[in-house]
């Protein structure tokens, strides 16, 4: 049995939003208040990966109940995904180096960005904490275990961004991508959820709209799709209601067991 908790199911922006007043970001329905997205798949032997951390993570995790992770995947090094990353000081006070995978320009990219944490001659105090976390970049088709699972990074665009997605067992995660190929729908058939980023009814530069994501559910044929990314104009009521069977809005704190 693997498990699904949906950490995050928001934008860049979150929802609410910063100064918004509308229906969605004032509504009262939990499900409408969405954090920067983030997942946790737990295998049968109890071990947890962790996707991206995002802003909030701290407050995702304690929401969720997580209290450990045995791994890191990154989806790619945008803020919204990457900017939690001194949370995961939680799981390395007393334990080996985490190890955190992804594209490899991703993890070049955080160890600049985050030099204090990577840097072993940068100065430190000695009580001053922070994560130890062991860089293992991944190559798009190629399959590895990690945290006991089999994961398989697919390559995705993003813009003028490269981003990875991940089959891990029956489960496919893609979120912020701007199409899935033929050959990408090809690697994820079988799978038993998918989750895939959706964002507006009208297409977007770099983010499948609602439409698109629709599409890719049909192709890949999952017993389960869930939407996320999701912006404030939508509520999850509305949208919930009008998404063809099989397919739903996530929302934080969601569990998918499977």
């Amino acid at each position: 049995m693997t498990r699904l908790t949906i950490l995050g199911s928001g934008t860049s922006f979150g929802v609410p939003q910063v100064g918004c007043h509308c229906p969605v970001c004032t509504s009262t329905d939990p499900r409408d208040r969405r954090t920067r997205v983030a997942a946790v798949v737990e295998g049968d032997d109890g071990r947890r990966i962790l996707i991206d951390t995002p802003p909030e993570l701290r407050l995702q995790l304690l929401a969720a109940g997580v209290g450990s992770v045995d791994a890191v995947l990154y989806t790619h090094d945008h803020a919204d995904h990457i900017h939690g990353i001194d949370d995961l000081r939680a799981f390395t006070a007393r334990r080996r180096a985490l190890p955190i995978h992804g594209p490899a320009d991703t993890l070049e990219r955080l160890q600049h960005r985050f030099a204090y944490i990577f840097d072993d001659q940068a100065p430190r105090q000695p009580e001053t904490p922070r994560p130890d976390l062991a860089p293992e970049p991944l190559e798009p088709g190629t399959e590895v275990t990690v945290a006991g699972l089999t994961v398989l990074p697919l390559e995705f665009e993003h813009g003028l961004t490269r981003v990875f997605g991940y089959r891990i067992g029956a489960l496919g995660y893609v979120t912020d991508v701007k199409a899935v190929p033929a050959a990408a729908v090809e690697r994820l058939r079988g799978v038993r959820v998918l989750v895939v980023n959706a964002l507006f009814d009208r297409p977007h530069p770099t983010h499948l709209s609602i439409p698109e994501a629709v599409a890719v559910a049909r192709a890949v044929g999952a017993e389960r799709t869930l939407l996320t990314h999701l912006t404030h104009r939508y509520a999850h009521a509305d949208l919930a209601a009008r998404l063809p069977a099989g397919v739903e809005p996530a929302y934080d704190g969601l569990i998918v067991s499977f």
